[in-house]
């Protein structure tokens, strides 16, 4: 593919002018309908995918392209928000561009825009995948608030990580409006140290660590789009057997979602003997809000510093948990499952690990000592869980709406056993339940064997049990099937 030279063009003497304007939306794609920008095409018409140039959009708002040798300036008439720094970006840097778009009443739509060549302008950070990575962040972005005309404050991207300075520099130039106020000079302040040689090398590896991590999670407005009550419930009746009243509280927090298009100011708490399928619940409400999700098991957790992290002072300094899971997770919006919130409470004289949830759970936004910048949390949903809420503080237990959960009873463990647990394990290692057959009076061992222990994770052991046992008398003896009643159970588990 050709790179087009336009030094030579008798219009770069035009005079400077903004011919175009801005529009706002927050369309997660680009079509026709939904484009990029819009090109005037009154003096020339464009050929099917145009290739040249961006001239700089706060100077020159045009684009220069080649058809049959001759050198063309199309003002650019309208640009989506979110791309005016992209735009200025390619055009301050004469990167060669091919745009796919469409002829419509207002003008040419731009709904695509590839890279070309490299040769006489510079190398995108990361070659040919950085600017489609770009198209991709800020199609995820919603539209920033207002253009910011100040030629002072540079708008600062590499590899589809963005891990070098050179990388975090083009995304701060392409995408830099569409971050949060805070974090924007947040990230100027960390470039100016990882770029400076006034500073130590230690001082520039945290300032760069602490970008990389920061530039790479996608921040998400608190705008929460509508969710299906009724896929909801599939989910929960997939997942779950019984458990009403559960159910219904979770519908009720997505109705209000729908309502409100926000995250309920308290998360849930759940509370009940362990095994009766508490994290499972979280689980299932992270599938149905459509977000990632992060645990936080507090009963390995001791010292606040592993929640909040440590200064960049020390040598070995590193983020908290909390913060790498922002960076696992890859957004901002996700749901914090925390174990076992009753070992909240257990320091060790460093402090207290309830204290620092305290500040994520209000909402109010979160300070890690290492990143030293407040990360936004209206989009963070928690769910906990407990098996003794006496041992939970006040004001933890203040931040929760509490659902208690009751153990099965041995009714709804005769139907989890044999509708849930055990066909969920013949499926898993390749059996049919023909293969392996339990009696009335063997399903009533089982329960029975397991009478006098909470919840149903001792049951789904003995359904692995039993289905390997079963495989092993099919390959060993040579049998079509297995049939287990009372006497065989009670022998098998021997534990009863």
């Amino acid at each position: 593919m050709p790179v087009f030279d336009f030094s030579n063009s008798p219009e770069k003497t035009k005079v400077s002018e903004c011919t175009y304007t801005v529009f706002r939306t927050n369309a997660p794609f680009t079509s026709p309908d939904q484009p990029i920008l819009i090109l005037d095409t009154k003096e020339k018409a464009f050929p099917h995918h145009p290739c040249g140039i961006f001239t700089n959009p706060s100077k020159r708002t045009s684009f220069e392209f080649k058809d049959e040798e001759e050198s063309f300036i199309a003002d650019i008439l309208q640009i989506d928000a979110r791309f005016v720094s992209l735009l200025k970006w390619l055009g301050e840097n004469h990167i060669n561009v091919r745009l796919s778009g469409t002829q419509t009443s207002d003008g040419y739509a731009v709904y695509k825009i590839r890279e070309i060549a490299f040769g006489g302008g510079a190398k995108l950070s990361a070659e040919d995948g950085f600017l489609q990575f770009m198209i991709e962040r800020l199609l995820a972005s919603n539209a920033p608030e207002e253009e910011i005309e100040d030629e002072d404050q540079e708008e600062t991207g590499d590899s589809m990580k963005l891990t070098s300075i050179q990388s975090i520099t083009d995304f701060m130039n392409c995408a830099g409006r569409t971050l949060p106020d805070n974090i924007r000079l947040w990230a100027r302040r960390n470039l100016a140290v990882a770029r400076s040689h006034e500073v130590s090398p230690e001082e520039r590896r945290h300032a760069q660590r602490a970008l990389s991590m920061m530039m790479n999670i996608q921040w998400k407005s608190n705008y929460f789009e509508a969710i299906d009550p009724v896929e909801a419930r599939r989910i929960l009746d997939e997942e779950l057997y019984g458990m009403e009243r559960v159910k219904q509280r979770i519908i009720e927090t997505i109705i209000q979602i729908n309502r409100t298009h926000t995250l309920p100011a308290y998360g849930l708490l759940l509370i009940g003997p362990a095994g009766t399928g508490k994290s499972q619940i979280a689980y299932a409400v992270a599938r149905i809000l459509k977000l990632p999700w992060t645990t936080l098991d507090m009963s390995s957790i001791n010292d606040p510093e592993q929640l909040t992290g440590s200064s960049r002072i020390y040598a070995n300094a590193k983020p908290g948990i909390i913060m790498d899971a922002f960076s696992m997770a890859g957004e901002s919006n996700l749901v914090f499952i925390i174990n076992e919130l009753d070992k909240a409470a257990s320091g060790k004289g460093n402090g207290n690990p309830a204290d620092v949830l305290l500040t994520l759970l209000d909402n109010l936004g979160f300070t890690d000592n290492y990143i030293e910048c407040m990360i936004p949390t209206v989009g963070v949903y928690p769910i906990a869980t407990a098996n003794d809420k006496d041992q939970i503080s006040a004001p933890l237990m203040s931040r929760f709406a509490v659902i208690e959960i009751p153990d099965y009873t041995p009714e709804e463990k005769k139907i989890i056993f044999s509708r849930y647990a055990l066909p969920k394990v013949l499926k898993r290692i390749g059996m049919k339940e023909k293969e392996c057959i339990l009696t009335p009076e063997g399903l009533d061992a089982v329960i029975s064997c397991h009478e006098n222990t909470s919840g149903i994770r001792d049951l789904e052991q003995a359904a692995e049990h039993i289905a390997a046992n079963a495989l092993y008398q099919i390959e060993v003896n040579h049998v079509s099937s297995v049939t287990f009643d009372a006497e065989m159970v009670r022998e098998l588990l021997l534990s009863c």
